[in-house]
């Protein structure tokens, strides 16, 4: 069981794909429910241990191993972390999707991400008021540009937020070779 950083930062290579809170139908691992630290909140109020574990460890470990270990979505929406070797070699070349087979909506986020790297706050706002869509229209379309590999959370550990910059601005050669297949 999983009860510090090295541990989950093992059992990630150990595992090449692990989810990071778990989901029913998932053929993946998950972090969650490896880790072996109590789920009991404070009683002046907050997370539990195991929580506020498993938070830091999705940020950390690809920010700590960023030639290790990738953070991103997989089909159906799941977090996860994943082996380098693996994503490079097997999940990328059969998830990567090119932004202009996606819907218009996810065209248009991919496109203001390009141009202008940008925390999630910030972008739904701009999103909002220039492509009249909904919120969760805005959330489905920032989810499938992870999930087909166009956008990537980046690594840098003084961003505390989510800041989405495109796939090829961080795994160029990866993106090149897809294009070239």
């Amino acid at each position: 069981m999983i009860k510090t950083f090295d541990d989950a930062y093992q059992f990630v290579l150990k595992q090449k794909v692990c989810t990071v809170f778990g989901s029913k139908g998932s053929p993946h691992a998950s972090l969650w429910d490896n880790t072996d630290l109590s789920e009991k909140k404070p009683k002046a109020g907050g997370w539990s241990p195991k929580v506020k574990a498993v938070w830091d460890w999705k940020t950390r470990i690809p920010q700590t191993y960023p030639e290790a270990v990738f953070y991103g979505k997989v089909a159906g929406g799941d977090a996860v972390l994943m082996e380098m070797n693996h994503f490079r070699d097997v999940h990328f070349p059969n998830a990567y999707q090119e932004v202009s087979e996606l819907d218009t909506i996810s065209q248009e986020i991919f496109e203001m991400i390009r141009l202008e790297p940008s925390y999630t706050g910030p972008l739904r706002k701009r999103v909002l008021a220039q492509l009249s869509c909904t919120k969760s229209q805005f959330d489905t379309a920032l989810k499938k540009l992870q999930v087909c590999l166009n956008i990537v959370r980046s690594n840098d550990p003084q961003l505390k937020n989510d800041f989405w910059l495109p796939m090829q601005e961080v795994h160029f050669e990866l993106v090149q070779a897809q294009r070239k297949a």
